[in-house]
């Protein structure tokens, strides 16, 4: 069942957006409180973690995942206020502290920021399907036909991207994705819903050529955070 679930997924592109999957972030604040669903069911494709509390180790889906915290969906009930420990890699836990819960979700304030870079380059290593979404907070420009239009950047993954912007890319019209660093992209428009678009990529970004991208985009932030 599962297996009809994702081809039909991958044929529908209504059907592939009710896919939820781990959203990594390199923001410095803690993911924020999801907007309700109203009712609308989900594919859940989470990552598997691993949730440390009082000495007692269980399993937990992660969300969303950024420098200052997580998302997370305990099986559970985990009270306000609890100091946790979420195991990232094999080995290498971030300490928290559960500040609020909502729907199941629960939101972890690290004491301490991670490296999401760092944390994402490990799990590129192996025999890993591919990597996941990331937030993004750039310009990324877009060429359409003759067109040229300047739009915001919100996630990336090896197979596309998703932009923000007012102009109207047109469903399956062929484009190109520009962004500094990394590009051009020849892609396809999948889908849209308001002025958020899905491209696809023609090619799947290899795992080193997004690496270098977000430790380049990361370094950036920084810099500028520091100025």
């Amino acid at each position: 069942m599962g297996n009809v679930l994702l081809r039909n997924a991958k044929r529908d592109p209504m059907a592939k957006r009710q896919i939820e999957t781990t959203l990594y972030s390199l923001a410095t604040e803690a993911p924020e409180r999801p907007e309700r669903r109203n009712g609308e069911r989900y594919l859940s494709l989470l990552r598997v973690g691993a949730l440390l509390i009082g000495g007692r180790r269980e399993l937990c889906l992660v969300r969303n995942v950024s420098a200052g915290g997580m998302l997370i969906r305990p099986y559970s009930q985990v009270e306000l206020g609890t100091e946790v420990s979420i195991e990232l890699k094999h080995g290498e836990t971030a300490t928290g502290i559960a500040k609020w819960a909502q729907d199941g979700l629960l939101g972890i304030t690290f004491d301490e920021p991670i490296d999401v870079v760092a944390l994402l380059s490990g799990s590129a290593q192996g025999p890993q399907p591919r990597m996941p979404r990331i937030e993004l907070s750039c310009t990324a420009w877009v060429r359409e036909d003759s067109s040229i239009y300047r739009t915001a950047a919100l996630n990336i993954s090896q197979g596309g991207i998703c932009v923000q912007g007012s102009s109207e890319l047109r469903p399956d019209s062929d484009v190109t994705v520009s962004l500094a660093g990394l590009g051009p992209l020849a892609g396809v428009v999948k889908w849209n819903e308001g002025d958020c678009y899905g491209i696809g990529f023609n090619r799947a970004l290899a795992v080193n050529e997004l690496m270098n991208f977000l430790q380049q985009t990361n370094r950036l932030a920084q810099r500028c955070a520091a100025a």
